[in-house]
């Protein structure tokens, strides 16, 4: 196995995650300055899907709650490079689409560099599964499951999916699945491909991933058993094209898609621009997707 320069290895392992826990960081506190937790959203904080501490989730319900009313149920795998993020970074954005009728669980996972693939992938697995054994006491109906995931989330979301409605793949990645009913998904500002000259994908796979061959190229495992999927991007978004490739991909597959573009080329929103539930183009697109799982509903 060729070994790896120490340059590579201090892009990839130390500065390239600490640029973003620095900079990710600063841009999120001042996205969410001033908010506070709305008062019409029941929290059920802190449940552990994991031994890890990092494997730890909250579930977030509109109020008032219906005693035994099972709500569809949202669940949101944050972004940040795969070395970056937490449910706390996410909570004012998973309570906002709460707010529109949903269970939205949003939850932590294990973090590259320290933690590389696939642990990432099985803790959505193990986050999902969790959930769906506790749905009766966490109020949520498995047969109205929704997913969202932006940026590197989305990725992973896209992995999880097509495993999900794929079986050779899900046998592949030696995934297992809870009884329920994936309606509809939202993929925002998602990576598409897991290109090794990307410095987060560097500090998520391990140096031996590249022999992993198939298992990594998500996209010729979608069938069209897939999902109904909202494709979300933005002008400003540093992954645009990733969109279109998504979307290609599903639509060759024989998936229902819709591409979203949002803002325009003169005031162009960033990535991950709808997690900053005040801004104008972010309540659009999340209502719109939320209108699409809604449509999906039955």
């Amino acid at each position: 196995m060729k070994k790896l320069s120490v340059g590579r290895i201090m892009m990839g392992d130390v500065v390239f995650p600490l640029f973003c826990r620095t900079m990710f960081r600063k841009n999120d506190d001042k996205r969410d300055a001033g908010l506070t937790v709305p008062d019409n959203i029941s929290i059920t904080a802190d449940l552990h899907y994991g031994p890890d501490p990092e494997q730890v989730l909250d579930v977030y319900k509109p109020l008032p709650l219906t005693p035994g009313e099972a709500l569809p149920v949202i669940i949101s795998i944050h972004g940040g490079g795969y070395v970056y993020g937490d449910k706390e970074r996410y909570r004012f954005y998973a309570m906002d689409l709460a707010r529109r009728g949903f269970a939205v669980v949003n939850f932590s996972y294990r973090l590259a560099p320290k933690h590389k693939y696939p642990a990432q992938i099985l803790d959505v697995m193990n986050c999902v599964n969790y959930v769906m054994k506790h749905a009766p006491e966490l109020g949520i109906d498995p047969g109205r499951v929704f997913f969202v995931g932006d940026s590197a989330g989305g990725q992973m979301l896209t992995q999880y999916v097509a495993a999900c409605s794929n079986p050779a793949y899900a046998e592949l990645l030696n995934l297992t699945f809870p009884e329920m009913n994936v309606r509809a998904v939202a993929i925002n500002c998602a990576l598409s491909h897991l290109n090794s000259a990307n410095p987060a994908v560097k500090s998520y796979l391990p140096r031996e991933a590249w022999t992993y061959g198939r298992e990594l190229r998500v996209m010729e495992h979608i069938t069209d058993a897939f999902p109904p999927a909202f494709v979300m991007t933005a002008y400003g978004d540093g992954l645009f094209e990733d969109a279109f490739t998504i979307s290609h991909h599903l639509t060759e597959a024989g998936v229902e898609n819709e591409l979203h573009i949002y803002g325009t080329k003169e005031n162009p929103p960033g990535h991950v621009f709808h997690l900053n539930i005040r801004n104008p183009e972010a309540i659009r697109c999340n209502d719109e997707e939320c209108g699409f799982f809604r449509k999906h509903m039955e």
